[in-house]
Formats: structure tokens, C-alpha cells, sequence
């Protein structure tokens, strides 16, 4: 796996949208508040033509075209990382039209995103052998800096490699930057205490855990956004069987934004017939946005999860800081990992 150095103090961001572009509020302000605190900490920013785009469907513009920019950026030298614009909804059209042997044969660097940059970053670990970070796209640095920010921030320069979970997270009705009238800018509304669910496997179930009980786990992370990687799975860009033979102990990384509780069951169903899970080492399952403390027909978040990973023989780790409902920890996929869940605590310590 080829790891990306770190970005220098001074060195140039270039941002992109292979997805969605900043063309709407709050993304407009957002943007430019980011690319403000960016260029106040130090760095170069250069935005491509695609963030200001939005002649695309579901994305930014012309898939071609999308592709087109994030492969010069990859490939340009005078970039040191990219961040994607935002996410999206048919990135898997872009990604389409990339040449990946220009990704696979550049000098590494890091791309952060997540949501519909899964698209993205889970092939450019399975694919091409190089690490990409899960962590906010460029219009998350758009708002007061918390330790979000700043851990994702510290995993691109290279001064930090361990992060931590959240005491408090912003249950789903409660942001307001997207409302009509909500602030743009606003800091994460905190309301609810988090709480990790833990499950260990025994007699064939999984279990759920004590507050008491430590589980630590060592492998590789991988995964993204559960909506897409059904998309990826039995295409070309699914590289999962020839990854394994070389990366045998993973640790799944998994998260849900449009699926109800029905449609995470039927995924995770479909994925483990594809042979993703098999010698699984754990799986670290993020807070779902619309499946959210919704239940269909019986099916709610957390049996939707363990009745279809049980047979997998191993942890469980659900309510996670990852994903759709901030504030999430920033992932380095495809980077060795210790994982380590202790009642409410989550530690993550990357092997870079």
C-alpha cells in the first residue's frame, strides 16, 4: 500500500469536484469561507473549473470532464493533496471515465472526501494500492474549525496518526446550516450523547457487549459509503477478491447516507455473497443518516447490521463517529489500523 507524504507547510491544496460543485448555499459561502481558512493557515489553493459547475446530473458537470480535471490534478506535480468540492449522487459516472493507470503510475498523494467520493478513494486503495482519507470535503473546512477539522487537517500535514471518537454528535434534524434561513457557518449543534454499541461473536450471534469490555482489533480499513460500494461491487472497479490475498486481515469500514434499514440489510447481504467479508476482521459501522432510529417492517439500524455480518465471527462496532452525522473522525482507507472501542471511547491508531 502506498502511503502519501505528508502535505507540506506551505504546499498547494487543489480542490475538485468529481461529484457535486459549490454552486448552491450553503455551499457557496462555505467554500469560500474554507478556501479563506486554508490560505490563512499557510497553503496554496487551487480550485479547479468543476467546483463552480453545475450543469452536471448529480454531479458538478460532464462525467468526462469531471474526470478529466481530477486526473490532471492527481497528476500534477506543482499539487501536493485534494480535496474534493462535496459529495454527491453519480460520481460512479465520473470514475467511469478515468484513466486509472494515470492514478496508479503518479506519485501518491492525498485525496480526502467522503459520501459519493467513496467512488473514488475505495478503488484508489483496491485498485491502484494507494491510501485516500474518508474525512470532510472541502466546504466541511467552511465553518468554525473543531476537532474534525483539525484532525483531518493533521492527517494530511502528518502530525498526527491516532484519532479519537466524540462525546456529543448533531442528531439529524438538528443542523440548521441547510435550512432556509439557517446559518452557513454555523459550528456543529451538539445535542445527544454518543454511545458506541459493541458486539462480540459467540455461539454463532453476536453478542452485544458491557460497558466494561475493551475490544481491540489490528487489520486494514476499508470501505466508504454503503450506498455506492453496492454500486462498485461486480464491476470492474471492484478489486476486493485481489486486494485480499495481499491485505488477509480487514477491518470494514462502513456507513449508510439514503438507505432505510430495509436497504442497509439487503447491502450488507449483498456484499458478503460478493465474498467482501470472508476473514473480516471487524467491522466499524457509522451512525446511518436516513435509517436513523427508523425502523421498517422489524429491520432497524442495528439488527439490519448484525443479523447479516453474525456469520462473519467477528466485532461489531456500531454508532461510530463516521459518516453522515457529524462529528466524524477523518479514516485513512487502506492504511493498517489499530482499533480500539471501550464502552463509549473509540481510538484509532494508523500504521503509517
Amino acid at each position: 500500500m502506498r502511503i502519501p507524504g505528508p502535505l507540506p507547510q506551505g504546499g498547494t491544496i487543489g480542490i475538485t469536484a468529481p461529484s457535486f460543485g459549490a454552486t448552491t448555499e450553503p455551499y457557496i459561502t462555505r467554500f469560500k469561507e474554507a478556501v479563506r481558512k486554508l490560505t490563512e493557515q499557510g497553503f496554496k489553493v487551487k480550485a479547479g473549473r468543476t467546483c463552480f459547475k453545475s450543469d452536471g446530473l448529480g454531479i458538478s458537470t460532464n462525467p468526462r470532464a469531471a474526470a478529466r480535471e481530477l486526473e490532471r490534478f492527481y497528476a500534477d506535480p506543482k499539487i501536493d493533496a485534494i480535496i474534493s468540492c462535496g459529495g454527491g449522487e453519480t460520481m460512479c459516472e465520473t470514475v467511469s471515465f478515468l484513466d486509472w493507470s494515470v492514478i496508479k503510475n503518479s506519485p501518491p498523494k492525498w485525496f480526502m472526501g467522503y459520501s459519493d467520493n467513496t467512488n473514488f478513494i475505495f478503488p484508489l486503495a483496491t485498485l491502484c494500492g494507494t491510501a485516500g482519507i474518508y474525512g470532510p470535503c472541502v466546504t466541511g473546512f467552511g465553518k468554525p474549525w473543531e476537532q474534525t477539522e483539525n484532525d483531518s487537517l493533521a492527517l494530511l500535514t502528518g502530525s498526527i496518526r491516532t484519532v479519537r471518537g466524540f462525546k456529543m454528535f448533531q442528531p439529524p434534524e438538528t443542523g440548521t446550516e441547510s435550512k432556509e434561513g439557517g446559518d452557513p457557518l454555523s459550528p456543529y449543534i451538539l445535542t445527544e450523547r454518543k454511545t458506541l454499541r459493541t458486539y462480540i461473536p459467540q455461539n454463532g450471534k453476536l453478542i452485544k457487549c458491557g460497558t466494561g469490555v475493551s475490544v481491540s482489533v489490528t487489520g486494514t480499513l476499508l470501505g466508504g459509503c454503503l450506498d455506492v460500494l453496492c454500486g462498485l461491487s461486480g464491476t470492474p472497479l471492484d478489486a476486493v477478491r485481489r486486494f485480499k490475498r495481499t491485505h488477509r486481515s480487514i477491518i470494514w469500514v462502513l456507513e449508510a447516507c439514503d438507505y432505510n434499514p430495509m436497504e442497509i440489510r439487503r447491502a450488507l447481504w449483498h456484499l458478503g455473497e460478493c465474498g467482501w467479508f470472508e476473514n473480516a476482521a471487524a467491522f466499524l459501522i457509522g451512525r446511518p443518516l436516513a435509517a436513523w432510529r427508523q425502523t421498517v417492517m422489524g429491520v432497524d439500524q442495528y439488527n439490519a447490521v448484525t443479523d447479516m455480518l453474525a456469520r462473519y465471527r467477528a466485532p461489531v462496532i456500531m454508532d461510530a463517529d463516521v459518516g453522515h452525522i457529524p462529528p466524524v473522525m477523518p479514516l485513512v482507507i487502506g492504511a493498517d489500523a489499530a482499533v480500539t472501542a471501550k464502552g463509549n471511547n473509540l481510538t484509532v491508531e494508523h500504521m503509517l
